[in-house]
């Protein structure tokens, strides 16, 4: 398996002016990482869109890195002004931003669901068919430019693996499937082992990331921290650091035959490059710990 990371993984580094968003390549490069996805890009025109991913597409060229992974904003629901329609041709538009980038793999939102209060606010499941709707449509357009969609398990409303699950059956596309992430789904207290379990024979991409996790019924531990949907306390961590049962989702991932990359997604509070480094090492402790 490969290693990779995540753009997002920087990003407080890039927010605070301490690292050129782009710069990030030849940072990843150094780290000792396989490979490189981005999570969105810091412009907003679809002309500077695409040419953005194509200075990412030379950039990584140049640094021998692969890119792996294209990740991109988008809701079924109430994306567009909750026109689904609008929406889903945004989405087609970003597509053409993954294959000018040279990815073969897109991630889009399915949805994250209503705010409390919202009218009109329905479950998972009442919804499911204009989810799968928008997703089928533009899936079977990636298609046609060689690349594969997901959605990710994350978003509270689009987060449970069963929902998941329902949703790339509900679709119903060999174009389709999952970026599964081991960690998110402490967000909405689920067994990630159980989770993952289900999850990986639709996985087209894996993120690999820790959480700290304390009692909700204990005292409030303030800043970084925060609720899970039953009001467990979380905070990111560096792999290895936290509480999640990682050699036990490695396993998972291992016998299902997963062979693709594995990326880093830190959003913890530690030093970014101190925690993506050390994240690295025992990733790659892990997969040579699980053998077959």
């Amino acid at each position: 398996m490969k290693t990779g990371v995540s753009s997002y993984s920087y990003s407080r580094l890039v927010s605070k002016g301490q690292m050129e968003y782009l710069a990030v390549i030849e940072k990843t490069e150094e780290l000792g990482f396989n490979a490189i996805e981005f999570s969105n890009l810091p412009v907003k025109e679809h002309s500077a869109r695409l040419e953005m991913a194509k200075k990412i597409k030379m950039r990584c060229a140049d640094a021998g890195l692969e890119l792996a992974n294209f990740a991109t904003p988008a809701d079924m629901l109430k994306g567009s002004e909750g026109n689904l329609d609008a929406e889903v041709e945004r989405v087609k538009k970003e597509v053409l931003v993954a294959k000018a980038m040279g990815v073969d793999k897109m991630r889009h939102d399915a949805t994250f669901g209503y705010n409390c209060g919202d009218r009109g606010a329905r479950s998972f499941d009442f919804r499911l068919s204009q989810i799968a709707e928008g997703c089928r449509r533009i899936t079977e357009f990636a298609a046609e430019q060689g690349i594969r969609t997901m959605v990710e398990n994350h978003g509270r409303y689009s987060q449970d693996s069963h929902r998941i699950e329902a949703l790339v059956n509900a679709v119903d596309h060999d174009n389709f499937g999952v970026l599964l992430d081991v960690g998110n789904f402490m967000c909405v207290d689920e067994d990630p082992v159980e989770a993952v379990g289900r999850l990986i024979p639709y996985a087209f991409h894996v993120h690999f990331k820790d959480f700290h996790v304390k009692d909700g019924s204990s005292f409030n531990p303030g800043p970084g921290w925060f609720y899970t949907r039953y009001g467990t306390y979380l905070r990111g961590a560096i792999i290895g650091h936290g509480d999640l049962p990682l050699s036990q989702c490695m396993n998972i991932i291992k016998q299902y035959g997963y062979d693709g990359t594995l990326s880093i997604e830190f959003e913890g509070l530690e030093d970014p490059l101190y925690a993506i480094e050390a994240g690295l090492n025992n990733l790659k402790r892990l997969i040579a710990s699980v053998e077959f």
